[in-house]
């Protein structure tokens, strides 16, 4: 296909689109009747892999969750290409008259954050990820990229996330082990490794096994809860609760928790991401999500069958950027920065007409020529 976002435009979407732009007030049943004329969007799901028509929970409104950077350096000029898309799709639905809520988060706890302040001796995390938290708002400015109505940081959603670990351990899908840490049990889930991508246990094996603690139940099973470990996790990034001993997070769990906070327990329409976070980051917060929404369902008694929950309606993500054969990346040491690649104002305007002028799931190359 050379074609992933596909319309068809009325009248009444354009109306609603400057009702929406002027800030104005639209009686119920003029929503109602823009709502229902609003043009068809197809899109390409990489949960179904096809391009679906984009059918709304809830008729002419958009919510919309994108994974956002992890603040411990400058972002990339490949990590830039996912926020261009998220902008364009955004964009579009939002001219033909989509009211679009949109999150997107920021990672401020991670072993890469804890270890790049441990070898800068800082006495403070924040230092690090509120710097590169603010540059990264800076080069997201510089592209004309729209802001999302929130950036929310993982630290402030704790909580959160520990209260979603207590409803997957009600539903026999988490457990912890003897130094504090939880996993998800991945064999309890039906469709574990299915939904994104096809999980080739055999291989995954080998690989598994040899990072794997002696008390996971299955090698495919992953964190929600770190336990602390003395000489690498740091105090002030680190938690407990009555129900969980001493630790921090685990990756994938934030953007369940912070969904969850912006949008309730519902299905969400849109979720973004660079293909690399297929799996396991996107396969897993799809398991823990519908888990919990599972667990939430049956404790006000709306379920008691089999999951037939859905997280999330449709899937999007946009292919690497290379540098030569190699995808760029900064455990490669090949990334370019905007600032470095684009140092002035024309070489940013131009690198955002060849990010948005590409077809976004196809590999695009980058080099100095």
């Amino acid at each position: 296909e050379s074609t992933s976002i596909t319309v068809a435009a009325s009248t009444m979407a354009l109306k609603r689109r400057s009702w929406l732009r002027l800030g104005g007030v639209a009686s119920a049943s003029e929503e109602r009747e823009a709502a229902d004329s609003l043009p068809q969007v197809s899109m390409f799901n990489s949960l179904t892999k096809q391009k679906d028509v984009l059918v709304p929970v809830k008729p002419g409104k958009i919510s919309m969750y994108t994974c956002g950077p992890t603040v411990y350096d400058f972002a990339h000029v490949g990590n830039f290409r996912a926020f261009l898309t998220y902008d364009l799709v955004k964009r579009v639905l939002e001219y033909y008259g989509y009211d679009v809520t949109h999150i997107c988060n920021l990672t401020d706890v991670d072993d890469k954050i804890i270890q790049r302040a441990t070898e800068q001796e800082l006495d403070d995390v924040t230092k690090l990820t509120l710097k590169f938290e603010n540059l990264f708002m800076e080069d997201l400015k510089a592209l004309n990229i729209r802001p999302a109505k929130a950036y929310p940081r993982a630290t402030d959603y704790i909580p959160e996330m520990m209260e979603i670990i207590l409803l997957l351990r009600d539903e026999g899908l988490a457990y912890e082990t003897s130094d504090g840490s939880w996993y998800f049990r991945t064999q309890a889930q039906p469709g574990y490794g299915s939904k994104l991508v096809k999980l080739n246990y055999d291989e995954m094996e080998s690989t598994e096994r040899a990072e794997a603690t002696e008390e996971k139940e299955h090698f495919a099973d992953f964190a929600l809860w770190k336990g602390f470990k003395e000489g690498i996790d740091r105090e002030d990034m680190s938690w407990e609760s009555e129900d969980f001993k001493k630790g921090r997070p685990g990756w994938h769990l934030e953007c369940s928790a912070m969904i969850r906070k912006f949008f309730g327990s519902e299905t969400i329409d849109l979720h973004g991401g660079g293909v690399d976070l297929k799996f396991p980051h996107h396969e897993n917060e799809i398991a823990q999500s519908e888990g919990a929404m599972m667990a939430t369902a049956k404790a006000h008694g709306n379920h008691d069958g089999p999951c037939s929950c859905v997280f999330c309606n449709c899937w999007f993500h946009n292919g690497f950027v290379n540098i030569g054969d190699e995808k760029m990346s900064k455990s490669l040491g090949n990334f370019l920065t905007l600032r470095g690649a684009c140092p002035t104002g024309d070489d940013v305007r131009a690198y955002r007409y060849l990010v948005i002028s590409s077809q976004y799931r196809s590999a695009l190359a980058f080099t100095h020529e």
